[in-house]
Order: C-alpha cells, then structure tokens, then sequence
C-alpha cells in the first residue's frame, strides 16, 4: 500500500487528485501549501508526492528543495503553461517529473504508476544494502568494516557499543528500555541494567557534538533510549 502526498491550494484539484488516486488503491494525503506539505512528511511515510508550483505560504520549489535535502521519494509536479522556467527549476533541483494543468487524469495515474515502479526499485536495493549500512542524519555504520562515523570522521567504539548502536540505529525512532538493551545484546536476562546506562553515556560522548544537547542518542525519561529519526 502506498501513500501519496497531494500538496495543491486548489481544494477542488486536490479532492480530484484524492478521487483518482483512491480509485487505483492508494492511501492520499492532502495539504494546501509547502509548509503543510512539509509538516505532513514529519509524521508520516510518504512513498511518492504530487506537488503544485504555484502555492501561498510556501511554493513548491522550495518545498521540492527541503524535501531533498532529507528524502528520496519521487515527486511529481503541477504546473501551469506559464510556469515553463519554474517548471525547469524543479526538475534540476530534484523533481523527478511534471504534469501541465489541466491534465489528463489517466496521464497522471501513469505517471504516478511509473515513478513508484523505479522507487520500489530503489527501496529494495536500499533494504538490502541497510541491512549491513546504516545512515541516519549525518551519522553511519557500517556493519561489515564494524566503523561508526560522524559527519564523515570515523569513531572508535568498544564491541558492546557497536551493538547497542546496531540496535538502536536499525529501528530509528523507536524506544528500548535499558532491559530490552540488555537482553538484545548482551543475550540474557536482564538483572543489573547500570552496565547499559555507563554505555549509553560512553556511546553520547563520542557521537554527539554537545552530549548535554544530543542530536542522535536521546533518553525518553523513564521509559528508555532511541535513535532520533532524522
């Protein structure tokens, strides 16, 4: 099941937009300008988006520009016949397709269609490759050279660290108690659970520029620790 982004302040464009997509078996999603579009893929996994130029608050080149700088999605964008340089613009900045308003609605699906063919390409490679590779923000592991690194400078870890990272990094977001931690990792019962706390503290102090401000490890007061979604 795939969820597409509408991002048009056309209500009326966007309610058509919903109806097609709907009609093919797609979960739709609706915003009415950039900034909406942009809170929209906070908190929700977005597989393709349909993007107007012309739009207040926020347009869509720049909305097309942040969304790069975090996502890969494929983004397909509305604009008018006037709209030939803008339209250009968002090509080079990381569109990856347009349709001229008013367009045909059977055009549209086919194009939606394709773009999720080559994404689904893409995850796949990617899944494959993340199961050894991890990059969350500006920080990696590599599993098969066991390196850690931040912004591109390599961190020495212990082999206990290494694996609380592992954990943490391949279920971004998601909270671990300090028993959970142990019983991944160190492959018992979790009794003592202090050892995790002194290497979660060890594990701050090398991937974080301010451990008191962390970026990355983050402690969710009497529940546990995660990796912070970037």
């Amino acid at each position: 099941m795939y969820t597409i982004l509408i991002v048009e302040d056309e209500k009326e464009i966007a309610d058509a937009i919903e109806i097609y997509l709907k009609s093919q078996g797609y979960e739709v999603l609706k915003a009415y300008n950039g900034q909406q579009g942009l809170d929209m893929i906070k908190y929700h996994e977005i597989h393709l988006a349909i993007v107007d130029i012309m739009m207040p608050v926020m347009d869509g080149i720049e909305m097309t520009l942040k969304v790069r700088n975090q996502y890969d999605f494929p983004i397909i964008m509305l604009s008018a016949k006037s709209e030939d340089i803008d339209k250009i613009t968002g090509l080079n900045i990381g569109a990856d397709d347009y349709v001229t308003k008013p367009f045909v609605p059977m055009e549209l699906l086919a194009r939606v269609a394709s773009q999720l063919r080559r994404y689904s390409k893409f995850l796949d490679i990617k899944n494959q490759m993340n199961d050894h590779h991890y990059i969350i923000g500006g920080l990696e592991l590599n599993l098969d050279t066991k390196e850690v690194s931040v912004e591109g400078e390599k961190i020495r870890v212990t082999p206990i660290e290494l694996k609380i990272l592992e954990l943490l990094m391949s279920h971004p977001g998601k909270v671990f108690s300090a028993e959970n931690i142990y019983e991944s990792v160190w492959k018992e019962e979790a009794i003592n659970t202090d050892t995790v706390m002194v290497h979660i503290r060890n594990l701050r102090e090398k991937i974080e520029i301010d451990p008191k401000k962390p970026r990355y490890l983050k402690v969710v007061w009497g529940i546990g620790y995660k990796i912070e979604k970037q």
